[in-house]
């Protein structure tokens, strides 16, 4: 098995790759994050309330690293407006803070290292 896992889920689409070293994966989620921000913004939803791009999630990009049940994930959401979320975990995830000239991608580099 290979050190670390991609999987970018964008629209109804699932995708995964998989990477030997953390460089490699960080420059594939990296790419594949400035896609996502390339096909533009999210128009507003309006369902039971209003939903404006910023609160939408474009697509969600994961890292994962070591086994099924002990490894440790971190990744990136592309929102509608194109703003780039960090966060760790999978089924409680917190959101990364990517402050102090940190971009995003190097929140999710700390948190898997």
């Amino acid at each position: 098995m290979a050190g670390y896992r991609l999987t970018v889920r964008h629209g109804p689409r699932v995708e995964r790759e998989d990477f030997d070293n953390l460089d490699a994966a960080i420059e594939a989620l990296r790419r594949r994050a400035e896609e996502v921000r390339g096909e533009g913004p999210l128009d507003g939803v309006s369902a039971f309330r209003e939903y404006e791009p910023d609160r939408r999630v474009a697509a969600r990009l994961q890292l994962t690293s070591g086994g099924w049940l002990r490894g440790r994930e971190a990744g990136v959401d592309v929102m509608g407006d194109g703003a780039l979320v960090a966060y760790s975990g999978a089924i409680r995830r917190r959101q990364l803070d990517a402050g102090q000239g940190r971009s995003a991608f190097e929140a999710v580099r700390g948190e898997l290292e």
